[in-house]
């Protein structure tokens, strides 16, 4: 099973990334288990993705302990909280400029950092990264296939659906490649 937890701020996207990952996992035949949970209604609280994904029926109807990827859409929210239970094989994938040395002191963790700003800026999605991010996510698992994510991505971007495209596509081939920071 795979466990992944996603963490932003109101209006950055981190849900919609949430449910563009469950939906491509869905559509590749795999059981999802997916949900969020909110702080303040309003933007620039804490918003959390949760999601699990596994080829048999999921049972389990708790938090994620231990998760297998956690991606931070916002480097100021990284804290204990966040990374309790992560163990050196999970991925905490983040959003920012800094090279993973920078983040060596949150623990013994497989930290990547990906420059989705820059990536969204240089397509003209703005400060919008959850495309970039999950096309990260895609790339560095190998899973889901870059096909469906686009596929999905095309559907559920509400404007901007070449941009969007384009930073997933972005996201991906830096990660497959290894060229992350």
């Amino acid at each position: 099973m795979l466990q992944f937890i996603i963490q932003g701020r109101g209006g950055q996207g981190a849900q919609m990334a949430g449910d563009i990952l469950a939906n491509v996992f869905f559509r590749e035949g795999k059981y999802v288990q997916a949900y969020a949970t909110y702080g303040g209604a309003r933007r620039g609280t804490a918003v959390s993705s949760f999601i699990r994904v596994d080829d048999q029926p999921i049972r389990l109807r708790c938090n994620i302990e231990n998760p297998d990827v956690i991606v931070c859409f916002d480097p100021s929210l990284l804290n204990d909280v966040l990374l309790r239970g992560a163990t050196e094989n999970t991925f905490v994938i983040i959003n920012s400029a800094q090279p993973p040395e920078h983040f060596t002191g949150l623990g013994r963790f497989r930290i990547v950092t990906i420059d989705a700003m820059a990536i969204a800026s240089d397509n003209k999605l703005g400060r919008i990264v959850n495309t970039t991010l999950v096309g990260a996510v895609a790339g560095l698992l190998g899973q889901p296939t870059l096909e469906v994510l686009c596929e999905v991505v095309s559907e559920m971007s509400p404007v901007k659906v070449d941009q969007n495209l384009k930073c997933c596509e972005d996201g991906y081939r830096l990660t497959r490649k290894g060229g992350v920071k």
